[in-house]
């Protein structure tokens, strides 16, 4: 009796033990090695600086003490300065040159860049840790840009997207609007705009009235709108289109007021311009509509306050709206399914509704959730948090979402070497503007007639030169 007394309570230990492993082995399996007490190292590169880095760090912080400290996730978030600096670090470490950093665990960049890293076995995917459901709660547009390689493996999480918006100094447009009845609505095109900075020229006596950031964009978009993408992308093979009739539009819509001296360039960024009393209204990304100026400061030395306005950003004329759907994503370092696994835990914190929103309206930036791109999510949110948001910021998210509603979005396909091509688009017209106006004005300093000077810059065989420049160094970009 007791012998057999014995062996059912060994049985009973026994199963005991086994049932414990299984529970253990199950829980360690759920969080794929997680342990509060052995916390996991998560190291993040990013380029955000100013308030959108201070809000990033102090979220950061936030996870750290909630989410991590339960789950055994500890982040540290390092700013490398700007998307071309932490470019640059990046491909350093990838191909583990002298005196490199480590890879980080986490790091943003462009589907250009994910590309090439993805090439050299460097990325890891996030499909592993994200359900069907979960995926689904994302914008499906951000989802579908973060698709890389023959199986389209996540390999890019949607992080903080923006759009662009056109800025204008209102204190110097009210003059100019009364005295000559021009109105926003006359902005809703480039031809219209155009049109109002050409009267604004006449009327102030020779001054420029717009300048952009981000010229790519408006040659991306613009090319897209107008029918005919530069770099469409099929079966992850990329092919070039550049059309000359849409170069044409584009060129007649930027380089010739940009030569008539409608247009202006001169800062590194046109806040800059705007703040001298260059220009007064610009085309920017929603995230840096912050840095819009409150004064302008005159090379006399005399200032003044100024307000601003916050607009749609025009379209080509008979063409259906498109804005552009920018923002770096945040791409993981191949590791163990643990480090993935904590890498992926934060990423889905920070997208949740209450997280993104957060960040975003304290940043320029937009959701990237399906149910928090909603209007009236924001509205709740900014009711919650007015006091930390200012006018801008508030009438920056409401255009932006207007348009995101009324409007098509498009991000270009990326490529590898794409970030080269973009370059191309982003400096040949542009650059062509700023030299050609330089030696206008030198010509006209010099005592040479204003309109026997720009009909040598307007005509066709000028636009001939840059168009055959520009397609051979696309071409020359594509073929690398």
């Amino acid at each position: 009796m007791k012998k057999k007394n014995i062996v059912i309570i060994l049985t009973v230990i026994l199963l005991a033990v086994v049932i414990a492993l299984i529970a253990f082995w199950c829980v360690k399996k759920k969080n794929h090695g997680l342990s509060p007490k052995d916390p996991q190292s998560v190291k993040i590169w990013h380029y955000y600086n100013g308030a959108q880095g201070i809000e990033f760090e102090q979220l950061v912080a936030e996870f750290n003490d909630t989410v991590g400290r339960e789950k055994g996730i500890v982040v540290y978030a390092e700013s490398k300065s700007s998307i071309n600096d932490l470019n640059s670090v990046l491909l350093a470490s990838a191909n583990k040159e002298v005196g490199a950093e480590e890879m980080p665990n986490l790091f943003q960049c462009y589907q250009a860049t994910a590309m090439e890293l993805d090439q050299l076995g460097i990325l890891g995917s996030f499909d592993p840790y994200l359900s069907k459901t979960e995926k689904e709660e994302y914008i499906d547009s951000y989802m579908e840009e973060g698709k890389l390689g023959s199986n389209e493996e996540m390999k890019l999480f949607p992080f903080a997207k923006s759009t662009e918006v056109l800025m204008i100094n209102k204190t110097d447009w009210e003059p100019f609007a009364t005295a000559t009845g021009v109105t926003v609505d006359d902005m809703k095109t480039w031809e219209g705009l155009c049109q109002v900075a050409e009267k604004y020229y006449d009327w102030s006596g020779g001054k420029a009235f717009f300048g952009r950031d981000a010229f790519a964009n408006y040659m991306v978009i613009g090319a897209k709108q107008l029918g005919k993408e530069f770099f469409p992308v099929e079966n992850g093979q990329v092919s070039l289109q550049v059309d000359k009739d849409i170069c044409r539009k584009l060129w007649d819509n930027y380089y010739v007021p940009f030569v008539k001296g409608h247009y202006a360039s001169v800062g590194r960024f046109r806040s800059d311009d705007i703040k001298l009393g260059i220009i007064i209204a610009q085309v920017c990304s929603t995230a840096s509509s912050t840095y819009f100026p409150e004064v302008v400061s005159k090379e006399d030395g005399t200032s003044y306050p100024i307000d601003y306005l916050v607009l749609p950003v025009p379209n080509f004329e008979g063409c259906d709206p498109l804005i552009v759907q920018q923002g770096a994503d945040m791409a993981m370092a191949k590791a163990t399914e643990r480090e993935e696994y904590a890498c992926t835990v934060f990423l889905k914190w920070f997208t949740e509704k209450e997280q993104n929103v957060r960040y975003d309206l304290n940043s320029g930036y937009l959701p990237v959730k399906k149910d928090a791109i909603e209007q009236e999510e924001i509205d709740r949110f900014m009711s919650l948090d007015g006091e930390n948001m200012s006018g801008i910021e508030r009438d920056t998210m409401n255009v932006a979402l207007q348009q995101i509603e009324t409007s098509d979005s498009y991000a270009s396909r990326g490529f590898v070497n794409g970030d080269v091509a973009r370059e191309v688009l982003n400096t040949s017209m542009a650059n062509w503007a700023i030299a050609d106006y330089a030696e206008i004005a030198s010509r006209i300093e010099a005592g040479e007639d204003r309109e026997e000077v720009l009909q040598e810059y307007l005509s066709d065989e000028h636009f001939e030169s840059w168009y055959v420049e520009q397609r051979d160094q696309l071409e020359t970009a594509i073929a690398q």
